[in-house]
C-alpha cells in the first residue's frame, strides 16, 4: 500500500508537476522507511488535498515526487467532534489515536469534574500539542486526507454553551434510554459532538447542565466501555449511521 506523508501546503501543485518532501517527513521517508526511486507515495496537506505519484529522486533527507494524480476531498457534512475528558494513564491519548483513524474531524479536550489528569499552566499547550501530534501521526497511518483539529480545552460551562443551532451534542451515558445505534441525526445538523467522560464517569451535575442546554444522553450497549474505547466505538456507529462506512 502507498504511504501518506504530510506537508504544509500544496498550493499551486498540478498533475505533471513535482512536490518536494523534506524536513522531518522527508528524513523519515528516506532514512527510516527506506523509500526508493519508483515507489508510489501519497502526499497531503492535511486539509483535503492529496497528490500521488512515483518518487523520481532522493537525497539524504528529502525526496521529490512526480504528481500523477491530484484529489481535493471536501470537508464532510456533518462534521464529527469528539469531546474527550482528560484521563490518566494515557487513556485519553489512546482515544485520540483511535478516533482519528476512525474519522473524527475535531477533538476537544475536556476538563471534567472527575478527571484525575489536569492540565494547568504550561501543561495546557503541551497537552494540546501532544494530542495534535498523535492526531497527525494517526492520520498518516490511516491515509486520511484531513487531519483533525485539536482545539483548546473546555470547561463544562463552555461545553454547555456550545450547544446550539446546527450542532447536536450527544453525551455518552451507559444507563441512557436512547441507544446511539437507533438515533437519527436531524436533517439540518452541521456538527455532531460526542462527549466522553473520564475514568470515574460524568458527574451528575455535569449531566444536568449539558441536558439543560439541549444535549442528548445516549448509550452504546449493555456493557460499560473504558474512556479510551467509548469515543472510538461511538464514532464507528455514527460513521455507519451516516452511510460513510
Amino acid at each position: 500500500m502507498a504511504s501518506l506523508y504530510l506537508v504544509g501546503s500544496l498550493d499551486g501543485v498540478t498533475v505533471g508537476g513535482h512536490v518536494t518532501l523534506d524536513g522531518a517527513e522527508g528524513r523519515h521517508a528516506v532514512s527510516v522507511a527506506r523509500v526508493r526511486l519508483g515507489e508510489t507515495l501519497w502526499i497531503g496537506d492535511g486539509d483535503g488535498t492529496v497528490v500521488s505519484g512515483p518518487v523520481v529522486s532522493t537525497e539524504r533527507d528529502a525526496l521529490v515526487l512526480e504528481v500523477a494524480t491530484l484529489e481535493v476531498v471536501p470537508a464532510p457534512s456533518p462534521t464529527l467532534t469528539l469531546v474527550q475528558a482528560l484521563a490518566k494513564g494515557g487513556r485519553d491519548e489512546m482515544a485520540v489515536q483511535a478516533s482519528t483513524e476512525i474519522g473524527v474531524d475535531r477533538i476537544v479536550p475536556w476538563a471534567a469534574a472527575r478527571s484525575v489528569s489536569r492540565w494547568e499552566g504550561a501543561k495546557v499547550e503541551k497537552g494540546r500539542a501532544r494530542w495534535a501530534s498523535i492526531a497527525h501521526e494517526a492520520s498518516k497511518q490511516a491515509v486520511r486526507p484531513r487531519v483533525p483539529v485539536v482545539a483548546q480545552p473546555v470547561t463544562t460551562a463552555q461545553l454547555a454553551a456550545s450547544v446550539g443551532t446546527g450542532r447536536v451534542v450527544l453525551v455518552l451515558d451507559p444507563v441512557a434510554d436512547v441507544r446511539l445505534s437507533a438515533w437519527d441525526a436531524p436533517a439540518d445538523v452541521d456538527d455532531i459532538t460526542l462527549v466522553v467522560g473520564p475514568e470515574g464517569g460524568i458527574d451528575g451535575s455535569e449531566f444536568d447542565r449539558l441536558v439543560a442546554a439541549g444535549a442528548v444522553r445516549v448509550r452504546l450497549g449493555d456493557t460499560v466501555l473504558r474512556t479510551s474505547t467509548a469515543g472510538p466505538a461511538a464514532l464507528a456507529i455514527l460513521q455507519t449511521r451516516l452511510g460513510r462506512w
